[in-house]
């Protein structure tokens, strides 16, 4: 059998390392010559190591730059050539318009780019149409357009953004990498590293403990869901809100946030975090009030490790929990619907306890990690 040669270009490494952790070195395993591609980092030697692949510099960012666009266009088609791919994969808009466009222009057998939520959702007027314009060409040149969920798939078709709806498909149930039952359990050496965190942050065992996994930016809910939990403390004197995550520069929060943040010793903000199963370990329910999705990677991974969600109704988060029943779906920009929701689970431990239960056994059924691999392996060999 004719071993593959694949070429998954990122914008950043956090896409590799984090979104995609571990995937690509099993890609290795199954006889594919993986190469890996985005803009440098600090990172970029864990990165190789976790992934056991080459990694590529390319001079990519997420701003709307035209001219470092272009730059970053003849760095990719000049990296293609070298390496030659069968398969060159993408995964985020702007690797994709500028990946997609270079493979196009290589004619690269198989071009592939992954759709994991769409910035444009949340725009208007002008800049709407210049995304819409940018997803448009990225589809164009696509061979196969892989949402990471079917209501994100939807949304596209909708919205009339791809010009071929036989090339877009959604991988088994959704998600880009699944999830690692065995690795999001609470194991006795997690259990000693979340007592620790507990001390170090003052937290004790009768607090309830909110927590989100995320970037902090506007977009997430991080405003509504701060000015929530101030609200929730009125009538709730045990409660602990951890943020778990960098600040977004792009997105940032409004500075009353950022205010509240800071000066209430209840919140805790602990930036990113490698491992952050120590942190759901301690958490009593997970709040995830984003405004746009493609398949939260954290939701998912709060399920895994049996809790409850409080989480928007909008795609991606619809699709992991079952409302009611594994958690509380509520809409988005709402801070009542977070209060509300978060009040019935505070309130009713016994329901926190089966709706966690609930949520592992969902996530066990359709997203283990192991059987999205093989599907995304098998799809790399039938598409060739």
């Amino acid at each position: 059998m004719k071993k593959i040669t694949l070429l998954r270009i990122s914008t950043e490494t956090y896409s590799l390392r984090i979104l995609l952790r571990n995937q690509l070195a099993y890609m290795g395993t199954r006889g594919i010559n993986v190469s890996m591609a985005s803009s440098p980092d600090v990172h970029v030697a864990e990165l190789e190591e976790q992934q056991n692949a080459k990694f590529y510099p390319l001079p990519l960012t997420r701003e709307l730059t035209p001219f470092s666009d272009l730059i970053a266009l003849y760095h990719t088609i000049r990296l293609i050539r070298k390496i030659r791919p069968e398969i060159v994969h993408t995964h985020s808009p702007k690797a994709g318009i500028v990946g997609m466009l270079a493979a196009s222009i290589c004619n690269v057998p198989v071009k592939v780019h992954t759709v994991a939520g769409l910035p444009l959702m949340e725009t208007k007027g002008m800049k709407r149409w210049l995304l819409d314009t940018v997803e448009k060409v990225v589809y164009r040149c696509a061979d196969w357009v892989l949402p990471n969920s079917n209501e994100l798939k939807n949304f596209i078709v909708e919205n009339n953004l791809i010009d071929d709806n036989s090339k877009i498909t959604v991988i088994g149930q959704g998600s880009s990498n699944g999830i690692d039952l065995n690795y999001f359990s609470t194991t006795e050496s997690i259990a000693k590293e979340a007592e620790l965190v507990m001390q170090t942050h003052n937290i004790s065992k009768n607090d309830v403990v909110l927590t989100f996994v995320g970037r902090l930016a506007f977009y997430k809910g991080i405003n509504e869901l701060v000015a929530a939990f101030e609200k929730l403390q009125s009538s709730h004197t045990n409660l602990k809100l951890l943020l778990v995550g960098p600040f977004e520069d792009l997105n940032p929060l409004e500075e009353a946030t950022l205010q509240k943040i800071t000066s209430n010793p209840d919140i805790i903000s602990v930036g990113h975090q490698n491992d952050i199963r120590k942190f759901l370990a301690i958490t009593s329910i997970f709040v995830f009030p984003s405004y746009r999705e493609g398949f939260p990677q954290s939701l998912m991974q709060a399920s895994a490790m049996g809790l409850p969600s409080v989480a928007t109704n909008i795609n991606g988060c619809n699709e992991i929990l079952d409302d009611q029943e594994t958690g509380i779906l509520i809409e988005p920009k709402n801070q009542d619907a977070i209060v509300e929701a978060c009040i019935q689970l505070i309130e009713n431990p016994e329901k926190r306890l089966q709706m966690g239960e609930k949520a592992r056994k969902r996530i066990s059924e359709s997203f283990e990690q192991q059987d999205l691999w093989n599907n995304i392996y098998d799809f790399y060999r039938s598409s060739l």
